[in-house]
C-alpha cells in the first residue's frame, strides 16, 4: 500500500494487499474537498467523545485549518449545542450545506434537520447508517483540511459503516480511567485493527481533578490505565483531560471553542503533521 493511499480502491490502479474485489468506499459530493478524515471513537458512551471531537476541531481551526464535524452519533447528537448552533441546515441544487459555527467549524448533525432539538430519532440501524453515509456523500464539505467524525459508541452499524464507507485516515480513541471502560475500549481498538484503519492514539478524559487549594491531582476514578493500554496495543498517548467545571460550563453555553486545549497538545501536533 502506498503512503499516499486514500483507501478508495475505485480510483486507484495499484494492486496491493488493501484492494478488495469491490470497494465499499463511497464518493463524497463532487463539490466537496476533504484532505483528511479523522474518526473519534470509544467503546462505550459517556466518556467524552463529543467533547474531544469539539476540542480538537476548535484547536485545529484556531491554528488556521479549515475543519468540519460530521456528527455520526445520530441518536445522541450533541455537537450543535456545544457550538451554540441554533439554526437549521439548508441546501441547494448541489447538495446539503453544513452550518458554520462562530469559530468557523462546519457542522452537520441530525439535530440541524429535525424541527425541535429534543425530537427523538427512532430509527433502526440500517436507516441510521444510511444517514451517516448521506452526511458524507450529499453534504458539500468545501475546502476542508480535517473532517472529524464524531461516532456513536460501540462496534455496531454506524462505526462499521464509517470504517467501510469513508476513506478514514486515522482514528482517535477516547477512554476514561475505569478498568471496565478500558476493557471496552480495547474492543473498539481491535475493531479498527481488523478494518485496517490507522490508529493515531488514545485520549483519556476525566483523568483527574485539580485541587483548587493546592493544585494536586485527585484521581477520583482511580489511577489512570492509559499508559498500560497504550503499551499493550503499541499506540500513542495523545492527552489526558481533567474534569474541569469551566469546560463543562462552556459546553452548556455553546462556547466549547473557548475551552482550554493545552492537554491535547500532543494530539494537535500529530494531526497537524498529517498535512505536509
Amino acid at each position: 500500500m502506498s503512503e499516499d493511499c486514500t483507501h478508495n480502491c475505485s480510483t486507484c490502479g495499484e494492486n496491493c494487499s488493501e484492494r478488495t474485489a469491490e470497494s465499499m468506499i463511497i464518493q463524497h459530493n463532487k463539490y466537496s474537498s476533504i484532505k483528511k478524515i479523522i474518526g473519534v471513537v470509544s467503546g462505550k458512551g459517556g466518556v467524552g467523545k463529543s467533547l474531544v471531537t469539539s476540542l480538537l476541531a476548535s484547536a485545529m481551526a484556531a491554528k488556521g485549518y479549515k475543519c468540519g464535524i460530521l456528527d455520526a452519533d445520530i441518536t445522541g447528537p450533541s455537537i450543535p449545542k456545544m457550538f451554540g448552533i441554533k439554526g437549521k441546515a439548508g441546501g441547494n441544487q448541489y447538495g446539503m450545506l453544513p452550518i458554520k459555527s462562530v469559530n468557523g467549524v462546519d457542522v452537520m448533525s441530525v439535530n440541524l434537520l429535525v424541527d425541535n432539538d429534543t425530537d427523538p430519532v427512532v430509527w433502526r440501524g440500517p436507516v441510521i447508517a444510511g444517514v451517516v453515509q448521506q452526511f458524507y456523500s450529499d453534504v458539500i464539505w468545501k475546502d476542508i483540511d480535517f473532517l472529524f467524525v464524531d461516532m456513536p459508541p460501540g462496534t455496531g452499524d454506524v462505526p462499521l459503516t464509517v470504517f467501510q464507507s469513508l476513506p478514514v485516515d486515522g482514528i482517535i480513541l477516547v477512554t476514561s480511567p475505569q478498568d471496565l471502560v478500558s476493557m471496552i475500549v480495547g474492543k473498539a481498538l481491535k475493531m479498527a485493527q481488523l478494518m485496517n484503519i490507522p490508529i493515531l492514539g488514545i485520549v483519556e478524559n476525566m483523568s483527574y481533578v485539580l485541587c483548587p487549594d493546592c493544585g494536586s491531582k485527585i484521581m477520583i476514578y482511580g489511577e489512570s490505565k492509559i499508559n498500560k493500554i497504550a503499551g499493550e496495543y503499541g499506540i500513542d498517548v495523545l492527552g489526558q483531560l481533567p474534569i474541569n467545571p469551566e469546560t463543562a460550563k462552556l459546553c452548556d453555553s455553546g462556547e466549547v471553542y473557548n475551552a482550554d486545549t493545552e492537554n491535547l497538545s500532543v494530539a494537535i501536533n500529530k494531526i497537524s503533521n498529517m498535512i505536509k
